[in-house]
């Protein structure tokens, strides 16, 4: 087991899954395009005058323009746009939950266009994580609060997340850092929504309070820089293997809701960490070793 790819693997789980919690908090106090808009400025900025005044790497250039412009719209602009809405209408337990769909997604897309190959053990790795998820989700598919359209957005979300990552590691991106690819992608995906601010902006729902900025500020350093470093990082080894590490986001999701949110946590729970433990297990255990 290579425990920097375990470590990398853990730690982007624990800060991805605490967008749903941070996104709910932000919402109490503005508007879902607010929120996005605000969050991938000052994200991709940030990442922007690192990469490329401090540590000096190069712009991207000709083609590299369009791959860019791609990924923050299916990353970005779709995924994250869509997401923020849904979570109006979705608790944040579900909002973690729905994340786990994407190592589905991404190896029946990986496939049916790529001719993937998966093993025995793969299939089991798999079916053990899904089975994990749903058993830890059932108290709040029960208790949580959703409707159609909600579940509807969050499944569009989730679709385009998996076409941004398959999209992301089949690009030949040459000598581009990683830190230039998400502050590009991410400032771009937060240009494409601006016109969807501009067109729903109400002065009145909008208030930038304690809420609003924690709730941002945490979206934009820890998750968009920290989690999406850690994302790019485990997609460059092998956008499969790398997904199934989505299967740990609503177990580190339910926990940050129970103690933020107070979403409650049960004999279910526990239940599901062991088997997406078993999962992943099966999954990263000789592959991590070769990544």
């Amino acid at each position: 087991m290579n425990w920097k790819y375990l470590l990398a693997g853990v730690l982007f789980a624990l800060l991805w899954s605490s967008a749903a919690a941070a996104t709910k908090i932000a919402l109490q106090s503005a508007q879902p395009f607010v929120i996005a808009v605000a969050r991938f400025f000052l994200a991709g900025a940030g990442m922007l005058l690192f990469t490329h005044l401090l540590l000096g790497k190069r712009l991207p250039q000709k083609k590299e323009w369009l791959f860019l412009a791609v990924y923050g719209l299916l990353n970005i602009s779709i995924y994250l746009g869509v997401y923020v809405i849904a979570m109006q209408e979705v608790s944040a337990g579900l909002g973690s939950m729905a994340v786990a769909v994407n190592p589905v997604f991404i190896s029946i897309i990986s496939v049916l266009l790529f001719d993937h190959k998966m093993g025995v053990k793969h299939w089991l790795s798999l079916l053990a994580c899904a089975a994990g998820v749903v058993i830890a989700a059932w108290p709040l598919l029960q208790n949580s609060y959703a409707t159609v359209t909600g579940l509807l957005l969050m499944l569009i979300s989730m679709l385009a997340y998996s076409a941004g990552a398959i999209y992301f590691a089949r690009t030949k991106w040459n000598d581009l850092h990683i830190l230039t690819i998400n502050g590009w992608q991410t400032l771009l995906g937060g240009l494409f929504l601006v016109p969807f601010l501009l067109f729903t902006y109400k002065p009145e729902m909008n208030h930038y309070d304690m809420k609003f900025f924690s709730g941002v500020l945490w979206l934009v350093v820890p998750v968009s820089i920290g989690a999406v470093q850690l994302w790019l990082w485990l997609l460059k080894r092998n956008a499969v293997t790398a997904s199934y590490w989505l299967f740990l986001c609503p177990v580190f999701g339910f926990m940050i809701a129970a103690l933020s949110l107070h979403e409650p946590i049960s004999l279910y729970t526990f239940v599901g960490v062991m088997l997406v433990s078993v999962g992943l297990y099966i999954a990263l255990n000789k592959r991590a070793a070769k990544a």
